[in-house]
């Protein structure tokens, strides 16, 4: 599939320069995992909320752990994708319909048809790059 999103740098300037609640889908306690790492990448050097989203509802890095992004109470500001490829097109729609500010799909995960349905719905998005790599702002 053609890849026609291009990242907007400013969009990416004002995600990781602003404060916010992140949904982190598919963050784990398991260390051989990335998703922890930059969770705590976001929380500890970029001042982020870090909201756990899982399957399992895990909490992690003592946040409490929710299984959908309808459970979480409160707004959210990013939906961050830790997931493969083929599933991050309902955790697009989950964030549309929760009223998500922003979705941020992780180095590799790509999904078209997904990040043109969130900039439909007026949401700002990131596809294919991580924010410790984008940070500080390339």
């Amino acid at each position: 599939m053609e890849n026609n999103h291009v990242n907007d740098p400013q969009v990416i300037r004002r995600l990781l320069g602003t404060p916010g609640r992140w949904a982190v889908v598919g963050l784990t306690n398991n260390p051989t995992r990335v998703a922890p790492s930059i969770a705590r990448f976001l929380r500890d050097e970029l001042s982020m909320q870090i909201i756990p989203v899982s399957l399992d509802a895990q909490s992690v890095m003592g946040e409490q752990g929710y299984a959908q992004l309808a459970d979480i109470p409160g707004p959210i500001d990013v939906v961050d994708c830790f997931v493969n490829s083929s599933k991050v097109g309902d955790i697009v729609d989950q964030a549309i319909s929760v009223g998500a500010k922003a979705v941020w799909m992780q180095l590799g995960v790509i999904d078209q048809d997904a990040a043109q349905r969130a900039k439909d719905a007026g949401l700002d998005v990131v596809m294919n790059t991580c924010p410790k790599i984008e940070y500080p702002f390339r």
